[in-house]
């Protein structure tokens, strides 16, 4: 399958419009600098992304599909070997990133962005501060300082970056740091995607505004497009947003001796042939996703 990412200076090869599905790979890293820029170009460098989601928003605008793709997932990557999926970051740069996951969904990205997880604060605070209802108590050991119980909370910006980076105080590690991102998102969007906010394009643009400085994207994905997808989806509410894991078989030991996350290679065909039906709700329904597995 051909690549679709942009390359700064260019025009989509095929872009988007309301009349189609569209794909937007979202690659969260706590290290941007120098790094990115090798990374934007396509070049090998040491960066290797922490949190890697696909938002699929099919023609009708109707629902938007977040499916998260747990950074240790053992994967073909094309033109390479098999590695854990955010090592095609390090091998080849966003490019090769986004070839990867295209192979794997059978699906053209539209748009790509970089995201800062710093950015998750300065969201956080602009908003007024985030609930999310914490499912599993923990000390953060990436972030000292920070202990959260169980159950319903506000956090600031500090705490929230801390409650999404966090994995080394599971014992599943990176599952239940998925799931603690999904629960952030959901109610951060749902404190941003308002249908007052959504459907007025001078607070869509105050919107935008605030998420840029956090946001590396390609050519094709400006303020004016970002503006224009989202007032597409003005009708949507939180509930139409559903989050879930790209298909995963347990974890596993790679042929090096890596500790790895087993793609379900069966069930990952199932959703790459709903998003190209346009049959993911009924995907979604009949594997119980709804509340984000």
């Amino acid at each position: 399958m051909g690549r679709f990412y942009c390359r700064q200076g260019t025009q989509p090869v095929c872009p988007a419009d309301a009349k189609t599905a569209v794909n937007i790979l979202l690659v969260g890293s706590d290290s941007r600098g120098a790094a990115l820029s090798q990374a934007e170009a396509g070049e090998p460098t040491d960066q290797r992304s922490d949190t890697i989601l696909l938002v699929h928003i099919p023609a009708d605008r109707k629902n938007a599909y977040v499916i998260w793709i747990l950074r240790d997932t053992w994967v073909p990557i094309p033109g390479r070997r098999n590695a854990k999926i955010n090592a095609a970051l390090a091998f080849g740069g966003v490019p090769l990133m986004v070839e990867t996951v295209e192979s794997l969904l059978h699906q053209r990205i539209d748009h790509v962005a970089l995201v800062d997880f710093e950015g998750f604060r300065a969201l956080t605070d602009a908003v007024g501060g985030v609930d999310v209802d914490v499912p599993v108590p923990f000390t953060a050991s990436q972030s000292p300082g920070y202990r959260f119980a169980a159950g319903p909370q506000k956090l600031t910006g500090e705490q929230a970056l801390a409650f999404v980076r966090e994995r080394y105080a599971f014992p599943d590690g990176d599952y239940q740091r998925v799931r603690d991102q999904q629960i952030f998102v959901k109610s951060l969007v749902g404190r941003i995607a308002r249908p007052e906010t959504l459907a007025n394009p001078f607070a869509l643009s105050r919107v935008v505004t605030q998420f840029a400085p956090y946001l590396t994207v390609d050519s094709g994905f400006t303020a004016q497009a970002v503006s224009a997808l989202a007032f597409e989806l003005r009708g949507i509410r939180p509930s139409a947003i559903v989050s879930f894991t790209l298909p995963t078989a347990g974890t596993g030991v790679s042929p090096d001796g890596q500790s790895i996350v087993i793609m379900d290679g069966e069930a990952t065909e199932a959703l790459a042939a709903a998003m190209s039906s346009g049959t993911v709700p009924q995907y979604v329904s009949d594997r119980n996703l709804q509340n984000g597995n």
